[in-house]
C-alpha cells in the first residue's frame, strides 16, 4: 500500500473513530431554560432546582436593564424564558402582551405574600409573576447625628415632626436627607401619601393621568416644596452618587427613606459608619399607620417562551419553596412571603453579613426586621404604575427634576454669599465666588405640570387613549 493510500485509510478510521465516539457520548436531552435576572443567589438557585428537577437545565444570565429587554423583544431572538421585572416594570409588559398570564397556576398563592406585593404582580384581575422581594418604606437614620440635634427619631410619627426634626438637624449643620430627584422615592412618596394618579383601563388602551388635580400628590408636592424651600433637603447630591455615599458616611446627610433592600446596600455602601443606624417607621401625614412599595421585583414569564410550564416551575421554586425563599433571604434579599415576615429567627436578627460572611451588628444590636416587617405589613394597595413607567421614570428627571436643579444652584448661590459675608475665603486665601443667579423659579408643581404633559403626549404616541380630568 503506497504512503497516500495509508495516509488517507488513516483519516478515515480517524473520523469513523471520532463518530464512533461521539455516538456513544451522553446526549443531554434537558430542557433549557434562560433566565435574565440580577439576584445575586440566582445561580446557587439555579443549581438547587436542577438537582431537583433533573430534567432541565438553568442558564442564568445576568442581563438586566430594560433597553436591553426591549432590544431583544423588537429583534425577536436571544430572548430569555424567564424574565426578573421590578414592579414598576411588570404591568407595562404585562399591558403590552409580552407576559405570560400565570393566573390559573398561581391563584393559589394569593394570601402568601404581602398585599402590596401581591398587588403589584396581579393587573385587572390577573397574574403575570410571583413576587421575588419587597421594598416597603423604612425610616433609616443615623443615631450619632440625631442625639447630637436632641432628637429622638423613633418618635416622629408625622411630616410636621420630621420637618421639626429637620430644622434641628440643619442648626448643627446637618441635611435630614438628600433628593436631587429621584422618581421612584417621589412615587412612593405619592403612594404613601394615599395618592392614585395612574389609572389603566381594564382592555390596557385608556390611561388617565391625573397629578395635578390627585389630593397625594398635591400633599407630598406641598410638602417637600416647604422642605426644598426651608434649605432642609440636601438638593446637591444624587442618591447612589459617590458623593451622596460620602455625605451619609460623613454624617453630613443623616437619613433615608427607602425600601427594605436597604440594610444590605448600607452596610457595602457605608460601612464606616457600622452600628450607628437604626430603623423606624415612615412618617406620615397625619401620622396614621400606611406604607408604600419601593422597589422590589417578580419572576415573569415571557409568552415567547416555548417552555411555560418548565418555566412556572422555576420561578415556583424560587418565588415559593421554602428552600428557594430562604437561599435568597440569607443572600440578603427581604422576603415577600407572610411566613418568613413572621418567622422568629428571620424577626430576631441583629447582624448583616457582609461580603466576607461576617455577621455586622449595623443597626446596634436592634431587631431591625421587625420593624420592617411591619413596615410590610402596612403598605397600602390599590395604587397603579403607568403602562409605560419606565419612561415616566426617566421623563421625571427632565421635568420635575428641574425644580431641583434650580434650587441646587439657588443653595449654592446663598452659601456663598453667606460665607463671604462672613469674611470667609478660600483655603489658598483667594476670593470666594458667587454663583450667577438660578433666576426664574421652577416649583415642584411647575415640574409636576410638565410632567403631566409630557405623559399625555407620549401615552397618545403609543397608542394608548389619554384622559385627564
Amino acid at each position: 500500500m503506497g504512503v497516500r493510500l495509508r495516509r488517507w485509510w488513516a483519516g478515515v478510521l480517524t473520523v469513523l473513530l471520532l463518530i464512533g465516539v461521539g455516538a456513544c457520548a451522553p446526549q443531554d436531552n434537558r430542557t433549557v431554560l434562560t433566565v435574565w435576572s440580577w439576584e445575586p443567589s440566582m445561580k446557587e438557585l439555579a443549581q438547587n432546582f436542577e438537582k431537583q428537577n433533573p430534567d432541565i437545565r438553568v442558564v442564568i444570565k445576568s442581563t438586566s436593564g430594560y433597553d436591553n429587554l426591549n432590544t431583544a423583544i423588537e429583534d425577536g431572538y436571544g430572548l430569555p424564558d424567564v424574565v426578573q421585572l421590578e414592579y414598576f416594570a411588570l404591568q407595562q409588559y404585562a399591558i403590552s402582551g409580552q407576559l405570560r398570564d400565570v393566573t390559573n397556576q398561581a391563584a393559589q398563592y394569593n394570601s402568601s405574600y404581602t398585599p402590596g406585593t401581591w398587588s403589584s404582580v396581579r393587573l385587572n384581575g390577573h397574574i403575570y409573576g410571583l413576587p421575588m422581594d419587597s421594598g416597603p418604606m423604612a425610616f433609616f437614620y443615623n443615631k450619632d447625628d440625631f442625639d447630637q440635634a436632641g432628637v429622638d427619631a423613633s418618635a416622629i410619627h408625622t411630616w410636621d415632626d420630621y420637618y421639626q426634626a429637620a430644622k434641628k438637624l440643619k442648626a448643627i449643620g446637618v441635611y435630614i436627607a438628600a433628593d436631587s430627584g429621584e422618581a421612584s422615592f417621589y412615587d412612593a412618596m405619592i403612594w404613601l401619601a394615599g395618592g392614585k394618579p395612574f389609572h389603566t383601563s381594564v382592555d390596557g388602551k385608556t390611561v388617565t393621568v391625573d397629578l395635578l388635580h390627585d389630593e397625594g400628590t398635591a400633599q407630598f408636592t406641598a410638602f417637600w416644596q416647604k422642605m426644598v424651600d426651608e434649605g432642609l433637603i440636601d438638593t446637591k447630591h444624587t442618591m447612589w452618587s459617590d458623593a451622596w455615599k460620602r455625605a451619609l458616611g460623613s454624617g453630613a446627610v443623616a437619613s433615608v427613606f427607602a425600601g427594605a433592600w436597604m440594610p444590605s446596600l448600607l452596610l457595602a455602601d457605608v460601612p464606616g459608619t457600622a452600628g450607628l443606624w437604626r430603623v423606624t417607621q415612615m412618617p406620615t401625614s397625619q401620622g396614621r399607620h400606611a406604607n408604600a412599595e419601593n422597589g422590589g421585583s417578580a419572576l415573569g414569564i415571557l409568552n415567547s417562551s416555548k417552555k411555560p410550564e418548565a418555566a412556572f416551575r422555576f420561578i415556583e421554586y424560587v418565588c415559593h419553596s421554602r428552600e428557594g425563599i430562604q437561599t435568597r433571604v440569607d443572600g440578603g434579599a427581604f422576603p415577600a412571603d407572610n411566613q418568613t415576615l413572621a418567622n422568629t429567627r428571620f424577626l430576631n436578627r441583629t447582624t448583616i453579613k457582609d461580603s466576607h460572611g461576617a455577621d455586622i451588628p449595623y443597626f446596634g444590636g436592634q431587631a431591625f426586621n421587625r420593624v420592617l416587617s411591619q413596615a410590610a405589613k402596612d403598605v397600602s394597595t390599590g395604587y397603579q404604575y403607568l403602562p409605560f413607567e419606565v419612561y415616566a421614570r426617566n421623563d421625571f428627571r427632565v421635568t420635575v427634576g428641574k425644580a431641583y436643579n434650580w434650587s441646587a444652584r439657588e443653595q449654592a448661590m446663598l452659601a456663598a454669599k453667606a460665607k463671604v459675608a462672613s469674611g470667609q475665603t478660600n483655603a489658598d486665601g483667594s476670593a470666594i465666588t458667587v454663583p450667577a443667579s438660578p433666576g426664574k423659579r421652577i416649583s415642584l408643581m411647575d415640574g409636576i405640570a410638565l410632567w403631566q404633559s409630557d405623559l399625555m403626549a407620549y401615552g397618545t404616541n403609543q397608542g394608548f387613549t389619554m384622559r385627564q380630568p
